[in-house]
């Protein structure tokens, strides 16, 4: 486990955890009308039980709140919600967020969209170091700052950081994330990553690449993702995910 926060992601990553898709606006829905997104995820991880990931989250304009439940085997399980808010400003969006889960885990983040086309893309979170399981595999008691443009045809192009500035471990995970919206029904998603850095400040370090590819198709979604040295670990881990917006 990872004492981290998934907060950071309120503006950058469409994990499991219940976020946006990394370098596009936080997800708002229309002021009067609920949208919902359904994510459950499976994860296989080299030496370690199977593990199930079910997420829901709820958008009403510019609110957003998610319910979420982890379980890898009879090893470890956790209930977490949280809440964000999208704040339209004339230089782009602010977006804090809250996180609570079971354990006594607690944290909170703030991030920014500075521009458009061209953006830049900043955050910053803290915890209270309760365990937590990190399911979205980068550092969160951390910074996270990149660049991002639309003026590629039909394109989401950004490349950002995050790295661990609190807990003296060196974790810094790059992504380069291209999103491609062919027409109206249609979108892809690749998410290459790299990280290096340790578990802890007494552990080994560690260095690996990550893929994800995700599809959705009007209000569908499947991801696949394979993620070498997971939560810098020593271990490998596959992830396959569904979605279904309603």
């Amino acid at each position: 486990m990872n004492r981290v926060f998934v907060g950071l992601y309120g503006l950058l990553l469409a994990a499991t955890a219940a976020h946006a898709d990394p370098g596009t606006p936080a997800e708002v829905s229309a002021p009067d009308v609920w949208a919902f997104k359904l994510t459950p995820s499976y994860y296989v991880t080299s030496h370690e039980k199977d593990a199930v990931d079910v997420n829901l989250r709820a958008n009403h304009g510019p609110h957003a709140l998610w319910l979420g439940w982890y379980q890898r085997g009879n090893e470890f399980r956790q209930t977490r919600t949280g809440y964000e808010y999208t704040a339209q400003l004339p230089f782009g969006q602010l977006v804090p967020s809250v996180q609570l889960a079971s354990g006594g885990f607690a944290g909170g983040s703030i991030n920014a969209q500075i521009g458009d086309p061209v953006y830049v893309l900043l955050g910053f979170g803290r915890t209270n170091m309760r365990d937590y399981y990190n399911l979205n595999f980068d550092p969160n008691d951390s910074v996270v700052y990149g660049i991002g443009t639309r003026l590629l045809p039909k394109s989401n192009l950004s490349l950002f950081t995050v790295r661990d500035d609190r807990l003296h471990t060196g974790q810094t995970v790059s992504h380069l994330v291209w999103r491609l919206s062919p027409d109206d029904d249609q979108r892809w998603t690749l998410d290459l990553s790299t990280k290096h850095g340790r578990a802890t400040p007494d552990d080994d370090l560690v260095s690996g690449v990550a893929l994800s590819l995700t599809y959705d198709y009007r209000d569908v979604f499947v991801r696949l993702a394979r993620d070498r040295k997971v939560n810098f670990s020593a271990e490998d881990q596959s992830r396959f995910t569904v979605g279904l917006r309603f």
